[in-house]
């Protein structure tokens, strides 16, 4: 059935536009959570495109406003994402304008949350040609105000940690199980080679999967820097999570935990003294590690560090 022409121009109903009638009293934040957006980035001169989730506020301190325009902050969001690459600048940028498309609103200020996983192929550290798919949950938080920007990139890096407890409880196991076995006499080198094959595992340390999650502050002028920040912490910790293996590789990384044997406070330190030396746009760092207790039905966690 064909709409009347009269009905297509008739001016729609703006209740938002209309007397305020509850309680005059200002609002801290008002906008959307949860907004799907496609983003670009450029990380080690490749670009990737991401599946982000957006979370986008402006304050409201004027009491007799009755609310915001949310399709103002959503076209505005919209946009931005259409005009990657992602980036600090670009993130200021944007949070300058909702700022201003409020202006009717008395709003001075205006915050955009970004969450999105990046992932980044890893070979295999041993077998040649052998690689897999990594994925590191990032997240961005950029708040623009009469006092400046300010930006801070949390990544959560995972790695592997193996507790030194437990590795020397293990080591005195098989200790007092070889000396019971080959006694205080000569030893048959192929005996004991044939022994430790068969028994070198009666005990054995545990081990986790563990999270390092890195907050730094970003300025306005600013890269993401997030594969050198991942590569930063991997190398600190020096057990990271693994994709496709062989079991060459399999064996080298268990050579690794075995060499970095750590308790949630050393994963803690190592990362807070990799961060130390960066540039001034990462000086300010928190570092939070958290080790799922294969142990304990609990978790064993750390936090160095923190933003100004």
């Amino acid at each position: 059935m064909a709409m009347k022409r009269d009905s297509l121009t008739t001016p729609l109903p703006d209740v938002a536009a209309g007397p305020h009638l509850g309680h005059p009293l200002p609002l801290e934040w008002v906008g959307m959570q949860g907004i799907a957006l496609p983003l670009w980035l450029e990380e080690g001169g490749q670009a990737q495109q991401v599946h982000a989730w957006a979370d986008v506020q402006v304050d409201l301190p004027d009491p007799t406003v009755k609310g915001i325009h949310m399709s103002r902050l959503y076209l505005l969001l919209d946009a931005f994402a259409a005009a990657q690459p992602l980036d600090a600048g670009a993130l200021a940028a944007v949070l300058r304008r909702m700022v201003d498309s409020h202006a009717d609103c008395g709003s001075t200020q205006a915050r955009l949350a970004l969450a999105f996983p990046v992932l980044r192929r890893q070979p295999a550290l041993l077998t040649a040609g052998l690689a897999g798919w990594k994925s590191y949950p990032v997240r961005l938080q950029a708040h623009v105000s009469p006092q400046g920007f300010a930006l801070t990139l949390t990544v959560e890096i995972g790695y592997s940690s193996t507790c030194p407890c437990s590795a020397a409880l293990a080591r005195q196991l098989l200790a007092d199980a070889f000396a019971a076995q080959f006694g205080a006499g000569g030893i048959d080198g192929a005996a004991a080679r044939d022994w430790l094959r068969e028994h070198a595992s009666l005990a054995t340390p545990h081990s986790q999967r563990s999270t390092a999650t890195v907050t730094v502050a970003l300025t306005e002028q600013a890269e993401l820097d997030l594969f050198p920040l991942i590569d930063l912490v991997e190398a600190a910790l020096a057990t990271p999570l693994q994709t496709a293996v062989k079991r060459a590789d399999e064996q080298a990384f268990a050579r690794l935990n075995g060499a970095n044997l750590m308790y949630v406070e050393d994963a803690a330190r190592r990362v807070q003294a990799a961060l130390a030396p960066l540039a001034p746009h990462h000086a300010q760092a928190r570092v939070t590690v958290r080790h799922m207790e294969s142990l304990h039905p609990h978790d064993a966690v750390a936090q160095a560090g923190q933003l100004a």
